[in-house]
């Protein structure tokens, strides 16, 4: 079986490239290169740290990571909305019946 040597430019050239596009297959499939050989240079290297990507996937940029934060702020608060909507909506209900208990002939809604 024939090994192919590749230079060192062609490496970080490679690296390069899976940290801006953040898809290793992608770039795998684009270069003719094995993904594993890819990940190889990569945990190699001397910036791996900044490089974070999973196999297949494609890493989320800076302002993707702001938005799902975002996100799940405000699905948290609304959650908190929705949960003091109940509680106001109990409380009106209770105060109703009371309301019904102490003078029975007062037309409520």
């Amino acid at each position: 079986m024939k090994t192919t040597r590749y230079t060192k430019e062609l490496k970080e050239e490679i690296i390069r490239e899976v940290k801006e596009v953040g898809n290793v297959s992608l770039v795998s499939r684009r270069h003719g290169i094995s993904k594993s050989i890819i990940f190889t240079w990569i945990s190699k290297s001397k910036n791996k740290d900044e490089i974070k990507v999973k196999p297949g996937r494609k890493a989320l940029i800076e302002g993707e990571k702001e938005l799902e934060k975002e996100l799940t702020e405000i699905t948290q608060q609304n959650d908190t909305l929705k949960k003091l909507l109940g509680e106001k909506d109990l409380e009106i209900s209770f105060l109703r019946d009371l309301i019904k208990k102490a003078n029975p002939q007062l037309k409520i809604r």
